[in-house]
């Protein structure tokens, strides 16, 4: 009853935390139809932002973490991001009304990282002084390109198959060189070099940490706008998104935390991070996956991948994912 009680309090909380609050004030201002607009360059902006004060955090950890920690957490990040993918591929792929290829791509970018969801939980982790390993945000890569990777692999195979006489070889290496080249993953590596290799504290202390929530909050407005819109674009596509978009993201979560516990047994991973690898496993990447997927799989339909991520699951990766997965960190860990 306590365990209970203590999740639909958090749950509550969410929505006064400003990450999920901007996100709902979004889409009820798109919903009225409001002409506000945010110019594309100031997201762009506030994405890279975000995501080089990730990056340099770790890469600034990284200097006096033990490397061999993080084996199992990272292998375990991959784990996780294959196996989401394989999951929607014998699962939404083969359900009614559900081409194959829009299924694969929505595997893909459900097994994919949200950058937005990840830096959310961290500021509510901080709140909550639930501490972590500074490198478990650098777990993103090791489960994005994989899941990204394998999408655009099992698309191309299926693509090839159906075609008489075609050739199933796929070659990996473009695929996982665009993955490495697109632009959220380049600024998360590059601030992950620029804090291990350089000596970046003062213009880290003066300028990204201070602005991080602030345009965290951007991001999450825009993205309620967009899910708003990509809300009534879902509902032209089978209805089997609406129950994927909403029982991914807590599966994936779920078995995430699941294996984070194994690593926190073996190799004294801190409850923390196994719940950022569990916020992780149940995001749905909104930066980096959307193009990867439009260039990797052009056959599929935005709409379908785009509108089940953007308006169903990061909705519930934020407002229900986060604070299952701190409740769980405090019934199993005793926080």
């Amino acid at each position: 009853m306590d365990v209970t009680l203590d999740f639909l309090g958090r749950f509550a909380s969410q929505f006064q935390s400003p990450a999920l609050a901007f996100l709902i004030g979004g889409m009820v201002i798109a919903a009225f139809r409001s002409n506000l607009t945010i110019p594309d360059a100031i997201y762009k902006f506030a994405v890279f932002v975000l995501l080089m004060r990730i990056g340099m955090k770790a890469g600034l950890e990284l200097r006096e973490a033990d490397l061999t920690a993080m084996l199992l957490p990272a292998l375990i990040a991959v784990v996780v991001g294959l196996a989401a993918v394989v999951i929607g591929r014998y699962s939404l792929a083969l359900l009614p009304n559900v081409k194959t290829e829009d299924g694969i791509a929505t595997a893909g970018l459900f097994g994919a990282v949200s950058a937005s969801t990840l830096a959310a939980a961290m500021v509510l982790m901080d709140e909550g002084a639930i501490a972590y390993e500074a490198w478990a945000p650098a777990l993103y890569p090791f489960m994005d390109i994989p899941a990204l990777v394998l999408a655009i692999v099992l698309a191309n195979i299926h693509h090839t198959k159906v075609k008489e006489g075609g050739d199933t070889e796929v070659r990996l290496w473009p695929i996982i060189k665009d993955s490495l080249r697109g632009s959220a993953l380049s600024a998360l590596l590059l601030g992950m070099a620029l804090g291990l290799f350089t000596r970046p504290d003062p213009v880290f202390d003066s300028f990204y940490d201070p602005l991080f929530r602030g345009l965290l909050s951007i991001i999450m407005l825009i993205m309620g706008m967009e899910a708003y819109a990509r809300l009534r674009e879902l509902a032209s596509v089978a209805h089997w998104y609406l129950v994927y978009a909403i029982a991914a993201p807590l599966t994936h979560g779920l078995i995430a935390f699941g294996l984070g516990y194994i690593a926190h047994v073996l190799t004294g991973f801190s409850p923390g991070g196994v719940i950022i690898l569990a916020v992780m496993a149940g995001s749905s990447s909104d930066i980096s996956g959307p193009p990867t997927l439009r260039a990797g799989i052009p056959s599929a339909n935005p709409s379908a991948y785009i509108g089940s991520s953007t308006s169903i699951g990061t909705p519930v990766a934020i407002a229900i994912g986060i604070p299952l997965y701190m409740t769980l960190a405090e019934l199993v860990f005793r926080l």
